[in-house]
């Protein structure tokens, strides 16, 4: 049923691989089917599961309960996700230039997601609206696949306790040094926000973000977005 679906996706629209993933609340990913080389799958799929999604707007965005069902992943990052060291360190290397996503939350606490990448040029308008036209068809494929999908026995591979950790380790980063409201702000540096956009998520000025940023860069001892992002990494290996 999966290489159907990828199939069917080759047929829609030319891409470079597309991968089936479930997002979870309270645990990582799971990936249930990729039509990527062996080698590819090492970074895109190893080395996300290893604990960069948390970071992954398309992460975030399956864990909303309002959230669209077909998207363009450009059209859902913050405003300069390009500029962070997270696009720069992981998204960049997977060499996609577009990427359209299905999401389909198929219980309370998991949504999955079929992602559609391309290398060599962005899918055209007419190639949207032929993915969106399809959507029906591919959503119910995408529940078949779910329901073939034994959860539970997929479970005992799992590493919940993994989870666990990262997701502590993500919201605690800098607890013994950064203020709660300086923790906040490091977080959406993180993932990608510009003082702008951290300033209309936390309804704050952005000169009072810009202060908040300077004392906690000082307070870690960096000063730049790649120093903030490598003791991230080092907390999370760590963890």
């Amino acid at each position: 049923m999966c290489d159907a679906l990828s199939d069917a996706m080759d047929l829609a629209v030319t891409n470079d691989g597309t991968c089936l993933m479930a997002f979870y609340e309270d645990a990582p990913p799971d990936v249930l089917h990729h039509s990527m080389q062996p080698a590819a799958a090492a970074h895109y799929v190893d080395r996300y599961l290893a604990g960069p999604y948390l970071l992954d707007p398309l992460y975030q965005l399956a864990l909303q309960n309002r959230k669209p069902s077909v998207c363009r992943f450009r059209d859902q990052t913050p405003d300069r996700f390009r500029s962070s060291e997270y696009y720069r360190q992981y998204v960049e290397r997977t060499h996609l230039r577009d990427e359209m996503d299905f999401l389909l939350s198929v219980s309370d606490a998991a949504t999955l997601v079929l992602v559609i990448g391309r290398r060599r040029k962005m899918f055209s308008k007419a190639e949207v609206d032929r993915l969106t036209l399809i959507d029906e068809i591919v959503y119910a494929a995408m529940s078949n696949i779910w329901r073939r999908w034994d959860v539970n026995a997929h479970a005992t591979g799992r590493n919940e306790s993994l989870h666990r950790r990262l997701t502590k380790c993500f919201e605690n980063f800098g607890d013994t040094t950064l203020t709660r409201r300086e923790r906040q702000i490091t977080q959406l540096l993180l993932r990608g926000h510009s003082a702008k956009s951290v300033a209309r998520e936390l309804r704050i000025a952005p000169g009072t973000v810009m202060v908040h940023k300077r004392n906690l860069f000082a307070k870690l001892g960096i000063t730049s977005q790649y120093e903030l992002f490598s003791l991230f990494i080092n907390e999370l290996s760590n963890s």
